[in-house]
């Protein structure tokens, strides 16, 4: 099969041939219709992810069609169309028995800890566990979206944030997952702050739902910028982006009893973050951290999308071929792209 493939962190990818993956046997391989291009992608070139192994296949979200099944699996056959979970399950630790899946003891992630999906095949273990049923009429690029920055920021802002009607929340980051957040907060009901440097992203955020926008390079304090817009704070602030100075500002942009959630991955110079602690303790904040969604969630999410209430279509960008990623990819720290990259494993542009 081609393949995206990198042999030393840093250094640019290349397409390869590569061996067709084959099935274990509580697992499937499924053919790669779209698969998007995510900053953690970006991450993990660069070395910030000590799971890689090179030589290495990166991709984690992604939804194809299942071309091989293994003996064991018993729930999908040869032919489904199907997305996974950027954290897949064991299914049988005890954080899997009591339903959170997305902290597994022993979770893998395509992209990862294994070949992701950057391919035209991929492998996927424990599939009954694992595999999502996607809805005969969605788009494979649209479902693609759902994996890693969509499904994350439903759970962020539903599950984690627990997201009232009329309250207002505050998205500092307006890529993919602060898109993707902004989206889901005003469908339901929120008044949505959205902070970012780019004039581009924040129409963007507008056009998503956003009921006001502060750009960071314009303001002297983005906390106060936040704190006069919403009269007081926000009574949720999610850091999308995964900054030092972004965690900072989302934790200190709250009123009091409001809630702090960490979306964004905090890695490499930004691993260790300045948390307003005396602020936290007086107000009584509550800080969270939020990493994918279950599969057995995504039902709630399906059905948003299949009911109109929520369409994760809109926040697609450019579909590009395997070949035309590869600098898209190199590029992802210098200049972030509107909207959700998608890469079509079966495109050439050659």
């Amino acid at each position: 099969m081609k393949a995206m493939l990198f042999k030393r962190f840093g250094e640019a990818p290349e397409i390869r041939s590569v061996p067709d993956p084959a099935p274990a046997p509580d697992g499937v391989v499924i053919e790669v219709m779209a698969t998007g291009l995510c900053r953690s992608d970006w991450h993990g070139w660069m070395g910030h992810d000590t799971d890689i192994r090179l030589p290495h296949v990166p991709g984690h979200e992604f939804a194809g069609v299942v071309s091989a099944v293994g003996r064991d699996v018993k729930r999908f056959r040869l032919g489904e169309r199907v997305t996974v979970p950027f954290i897949a399950a064991c299914g049988a630790c005890r954080e899997c028995h009591a339903g959170h899946q997305q902290v597994c003891e022993a979770q893998f992630q395509p992209g990862f800890t294994h070949w992701g999906s950057f391919a035209e095949f991929v492998a996927i273990d424990r599939a009954d566990a694992n595999l999502v049923r996607l809805p005969d009429d969605m788009a494979y690029a649209t479902a693609a979206s759902l994996g890693c920055r969509f499904a994350t920021s439903f759970r962020a802002v539903v599950d984690q944030g627990r997201v009232k009607g009329g309250e207002w929340v505050a998205v500092h980051g307006a890529g993919g997952v602060g898109l993707s957040a902004i989206m889901i907060a005003s469908a339901l009901g929120a008044q949505v702050v959205a902070i970012d440097i780019s004039p581009g992203k924040l129409d963007l955020a507008r056009s998503m739902g956003a009921s006001a926008t502060v750009n960071a390079r314009e303001v002297s304090s983005v906390v106060e910028a936040v704190r006069e817009i919403t009269d007081g704070g926000a009574h949720l602030s999610l850091d999308a982006l995964g900054h030092s100075e972004t965690c900072f500002n989302s934790v200190s942009c709250l009123r009091r009893r409001g809630r702090h959630v960490q979306v964004g991955l905090m890695l490499a110079d930004h691993a260790h973050a300045k948390i307003p602690m005396a602020q936290v303790i007086g107000q009584e904040l509550e800080i969270y951290g939020s990493h994918g969604m279950q599969a057995w969630r995504y039902d709630a999410m399906l059905a948003m999308i299949l009911s109109g209430t929520l369409r994760p279509e809109r926040l697609l960008g450019a579909t590009l071929s395997l070949e035309d990623a590869i600098p898209a990819l190199i590029g992802m720290d210098r200049q972030a792209p509107d909207g959700i990259t998608i890469i079509d494993p079966k495109r050439s542009d050659a």
